[in-house]
């Protein structure tokens, strides 16, 4: 079973929203999507300062297996770049919600968090799969 932390909102795409508290958001793709994936050799993380909506592919990780696009799963502006995964892609397969963050983003909506999935229904959502 993948690990699905409390604390954090997802998305039905497999991506996760920490509120850091002061405006802004940390996303990272799930446990569950990063095994899906298998070994990730490649991560292209956006542009800071980039504004994105809701749905929009915003990022790029690829695996042995295939390339995936990553969801935004909030408007916003992304403010930080995860820049460590352009040397340490397996960072994501290694430590999801860690140090496998991808970007941080300033949401247009800061209330669109708390609409987002919280660890109950998301797992919910990938045991229906």
């Amino acid at each position: 079973m993948s690990q699905v932390p409390d604390d954090l909102r997802y998305s039905k795409d497999h991506e996760w929203v920490r509120d850091n508290g002061d405006g802004t958001v940390t996303v990272g793709i799930t446990d569950h999507a990063q095994a899906a994936l298998g070994d990730l050799v490649f991560v292209e993380v956006p542009e800071t300062g980039r504004q994105i909506a809701a749905g929009d592919a915003c990022a790029v990780v690829e695996s042995v297996k295939a390339a995936s696009d990553v969801y935004s799963p909030l408007a916003g502006e992304v403010t930080a770049i995860n820049e460590a995964l352009g040397d340490a892609p397996e960072s994501i397969n290694d430590d999801p919600y860690g140090e496998g963050w991808i970007y941080q983003m300033r949401p247009s909506d800061p209330g669109a968090v708390a609409a987002l999935m919280d660890a109950a229904a998301y797992r919910a959502l990938i045991e229906s799969e």
